[in-house]
């Protein structure tokens, strides 16, 4: 098992940069493709991006492409989310991911996730 923690959220202006970072504890989080996923207010939640084990392959929503890059380092067991050109439609929980499986984490199906991290981008 893994637990997962997230942290770097926060409030910043449309345009601003965040960098969200997933801690784990347990596995080492090398066992497991990470991804990021938000739910803002009144929606499911939905996929933001996601990394493979060696962070060799990355995936991201159509809505973040080009703006968001999922990165991981597996000796300090932890994975990132830098955000840049951030917008209001960006605002949600942000959470971390986790599964042995690629297509369980794409789909938001696999066992582990954090507690979730708040992001506020406003106009």
């Amino acid at each position: 098992q893994v637990q997962l923690v997230e942290s770097g959220g926060g409030l910043v202006q449309a345009g601003g940069s965040l960098r969200l970072s997933c801690a784990g504890s347990g596995n080492p989080l090398s066992t497991y493709v990470m991804g990021w996923f938000r739910q803002a207010p009144g929606k499911e939640r939905e996929f933001v991006a996601a990394i493979t084990w060696s962070g060799v392959t990355t995936y991201y929503a159509d809505s973040v492409k080009g703006r968001f890059t999922i990165s991981r380092d597996n000796a300090k067991n932890t994975a990132t989310l830098q955000m840049n050109s951030l917008k209001p439609e960006d605002t949600a929980v942000y959470y971390c991911h986790a599964d042995e499986t690629l297509v369980l984490v794409t789909k938001g199906r696999g066992d582990y996730w954090g507690q979730g991290t708040q992001v506020t981008v406003s106009s």
